[in-house]
């Protein structure tokens, strides 16, 4: 008999990735989805799909327990400028939002909804424990190494990168000769990269790490072949994240075009 896993699926790749590592495994996957964020493709990777609105999790509860679901995880991204509109929740969502009126910045969100989760019986596990391979190896990936004159950015986007995730506001900063340009909010990392490169104009560097208080059951940093598209268009030449704690899709796809565009890819490992 397979072991079974629910996934808690956003948006983009990974959670079919994710599907797809899990029956390789030997998992059956029960997965709930969100309406108009989770890739409808996902059904051809899983036992069956349970498609929600964002706040009913009573009904994502009942669907775990009725497919006798004991471990899960939470993978994939809720597109936030437009997820509020298909917001429906249920008594225990309001209940969970009442209780976190005074806190409600996204790690501190997504915690308490893992807790409610898990005081179900259901074991809330890190959205890499079966993909540890998609994890950034340390060490600069391209043929062009970040220059010199690069570097003070570099540090400085490390510094200023970690204060922001510090604060639960982003993961990724925008800097170039020695401003910063962008932080990652609301909007996401591609937005960020393109409102950094249209204020510098070209040579910006990119640094996106995990929060110095990363749980890393949720919303760990990820960077794939789109980050370097949305960078070669915005005219950003240098990208950097945290070897260990960063996901990485497409690498091979993601170097080929740094190559090909001359922009360097660099995973650090960093204690302050």
């Amino acid at each position: 008999m397979n072991k079974r896993i629910g996934l808690i699926a956003g948006s983009g790749s990974f959670p079919i990735l994710f599907a797809k590592k899990a029956a390789d495994k030997g998992f059956s996957v029960y997965a709930v989805g969100y309406h108009n964020e989770t890739d409808t493709q996902l059904a051809e990777y899983v036992e069956v799909v349970e498609t929600i609105y964002i706040g009913q999790i009573k009904r994502l509860i009942k669907f775990f327990k009725k497919n006798r679901i004991t471990e899960a995880v939470m993978i994939g991204a809720i597109k936030k400028p437009g997820a509020i509109l298909d917001i429906r929740p249920d008594m225990k969502a309001l209940s969970l939002i009442a209780e976190m009126r005074h806190n409600t910045h996204d790690d501190g969100m997504l915690r308490a909804f893992a807790k409610v989760i898990e005081d179900e019986g259901i074991l809330v596990r890190s959205s890499t424990f079966l993909l540890p391979e998609l994890l950034a190896r340390d060490g600069c990936w391209t043929k062009r190494k970040p220059t010199k004159a690069e570097q003070p950015d570099i540090d400085l986007g490390w510094k200023m990168a970690k204060g922001v995730g510090g604060l639960d506001i982003g993961q990724c900063v925008v800097v170039s000769n020695g401003t910063v340009m962008a932080v990652e909010a609301i909007d996401g990392t591609d937005s960020t990269i393109s409102r950094g490169g249209r204020l510098c104009k070209g040579h910006a560097v990119v640094v996106k790490v995990c929060k110095p208080m990363q749980d890393f059951r949720f919303d760990v940093p990820a960077v794939g072949a789109q980050t370097i598209r949305t960078m070669h268009e915005s005219g950003a030449t240098v990208l950097v994240i945290e070897a260990g704690k960063s996901l990485v899709f497409d690498k091979e796809e993601m170097i080929q075009l740094a190559d090909q565009w001359g922009i360097s890819i660099v995973a650090m490992a960093r204690t302050t």
